[in-house]
């Protein structure tokens, strides 16, 4: 490159550092936000996780709820455990639809897992217990009709204003997309599962 095509690279670069500079003055607020990460992609719960230990790292207090995987030995489970108080988890449910068989069940599960998550909430509300809570797959259970959606919302759009909630899993209900701040869709390109390879410790658990 010559040294005009160096400079009017360098204008470029200059001229979106003013328009980012003149976008970024307008973002003021703060808040606590709801985010949804769905789709049929995999990666909702591993995001969610992500955005966990980001937290951590800042010295957050974090909350999860996992509403269908408390048979699952997972390996998020067994990290979060290393940082004592400043992270509670509960794991309920006992699969999948498809595994358990038994609606009945799986509506008391639901129902005992989301008691945990409002606790979780009026926690944070009442005492400031919590800066971030994540209730992984609460979409499954929102899916099948487990658990109430209107309920579920006004719950989760009624949280204190300096709260952030994760919820994760696929299919997420069109009220809670509504009233959600940041929704992220997984897509599915390509998994191994469609080769025969298997869920893998370490990384799909």
């Amino acid at each position: 490159m010559s040294d005009e095509d160096f400079a009017r690279a360098d204008e470029k670069s200059r001229k979106r550092k003013e328009m980012r500079d003149r976008m970024m003055a307008t973002k003021t607020l703060e808040k606590g936000l709801l985010m949804v990460h769905t789709g049929k992609g995999k990666g909702k719960s591993t995001a969610a996780f992500g955005v966990a230990f980001r937290a951590l790292g800042h010295g957050k207090r974090i909350g999860i709820v996992q509403f269908v995987k408390g048979k699952w030995e997972s390996g998020e489970r067994a990290a979060f455990a290393r940082f004592g108080d400043q992270v509670t988890i509960h794991a309920h449910g006992e699969g999948f639809t498809w595994e358990t068989q038994d609606r009945a069940r799986d509506i008391a599960s639901a129902e005992a897992a989301w008691a945990l998550a409002v606790g979780m909430i009026e926690a944070a509300r009442t005492s400031g217990a919590y800066d971030l809570l994540v209730f992984d797959e609460l979409n499954i259970a929102l899916r099948y009709d487990h658990l109430p959606i209107d309920a579920v919302v006004a719950a989760l759009v009624g949280r204190p204003e300096g709260l952030h909630i994760i919820v994760t899993g696929r299919n997420a209900k069109p009220e809670l997309i509504e009233a959600a701040d940041l929704v992220t869709e997984m897509e599915a390109v390509k998994h191994p599962f469609a080769a025969g390879v298997k869920a893998q410790r370490g990384i799909e658990f």
